[in-house]
């Protein structure tokens, strides 16, 4: 991985004030790919590849990541970061709504990392434990949205986003299938592993 370039990605995303994963947020992650070193990594919202671009370092020999990303510029945008990173080879891009993308999907994934539609949490983690490997762990970001999320929030605005993040939290603490602990570093992060579960399947 080109270390410049991801530097000159970061600096130009804060610039243009793209929200790409944070500093804090990236170094929990990064610590526990780098002792689990995964095959497979799925990520919900690309943006611009920042923060796909960081986890292939981690990634096993001949690991890939399937990233998903409805808009169409960032899209561009993040094919071309990619490139200038060169990681190409281990970065697929699916362009399109993940609500519509995730259920044709029949990979199975050591790691997914979701940051997208805030709104859509819940559809999200029911996909990603479909697909989920037996000791997989599951990456929820901004899971804490501003302080919202555990504060009395109720304005119209962010009503629907902060309802779907609190069931969410709600779901991943108590299926008995998962360990879920939920951390205040940058706006928040769900880490959920699965507990060994022999051939049970998750709902």
């Amino acid at each position: 991985m080109n270390k410049a370039e991801l530097e000159k990605i970061k600096k130009r995303a804060l610039e243009e004030h793209i929200p790409i994963i944070m500093d804090e947020t990236l170094e929990v992650i990064e610590k526990y790919l780098s002792r689990n070193k995964p095959n497979r990594i799925l990520e919900i919202g690309t943006a611009v590849g920042y923060s796909a671009i960081c986890f292939t370092e981690f990634l096993a020999e001949n690991g890939v990541i399937d990233t998903i990303e409805r808009e169409t510029d960032r899209v561009k945008e993040a094919r071309e970061n990619i490139k200038m990173a060169e990681v190409e080879d281990k970065i697929n891009i699916y362009e399109g709504d993940a609500v519509e993308i995730l259920p044709t999907l029949n990979n199975q994934y050591d790691v997914v990392f979701i940051d997208a539609a805030k709104g859509k949490y819940p559809f999200f983690l029911k996909e990603a434990l479909r697909m989920i490997n037996e000791d997989g762990i599951i990456f929820a970001d901004n899971i804490l949205y501003k302080g919202y999320v555990m504060s009395d929030y109720n304005k119209h605005k962010q009503r629907t986003a902060v309802r779907n993040l609190r069931e969410y939290i709600k779901e991943v603490s108590e299926n008995p299938n998962l360990e879920t602990e939920i951390l205040e570093v940058g706006d928040g992060l769900a880490i959920s592993r699965i507990k060994n579960r022999g051939n049970k399947k998750i709902d």
